[in-house]
């Protein structure tokens, strides 16, 4: 187990579900997918290293949990403004969706 934080930590972080409107391949890499994300008020772009495992159109139209509050940061010259959620199966990415449909940027708590 990592090391604990306090319920005032975790209350820190912004995670909602977002609906995958477009993905494509990152050029010139193995691993990583570009994704554009409706959040509901707003739309952003996530870079997550999902390729080996997922191929971009079956994303599309996918919920799936995303930490917005994320400092954006560049990869691969691509500004991923948030994060993914999956959980880690033997290092294979399993992504997580709700059980029903919901709307875009509701928050998960």
């Amino acid at each position: 187990m990592k090391e604990r934080v306090s319920f005032e930590e975790f209350k820190r972080l912004d995670i909602r579900v977002g609906r995958v409107l477009a993905a494509e391949r990152v050029q010139g890499t193995d691993r990583l997918i570009h994704l554009l994300i409706d959040l509901g008020d707003e739309r952003r772009q996530v870079v997550a290293g999902i390729a080996p495992h997922y191929r971009p159109e079956e994303l599309v139209g996918k919920e799936m949990p995303v930490v917005v509050n994320l400092e954006p940061r560049r990869v691969r010259g691509v500004e991923s403004q948030g994060m993914i959620l999956a959980v880690d199966v033997e290092g294979r990415p399993v992504l997580l969706q709700p059980v029903e449909e919901v709307p875009p940027g509701s928050p998960v708590r």
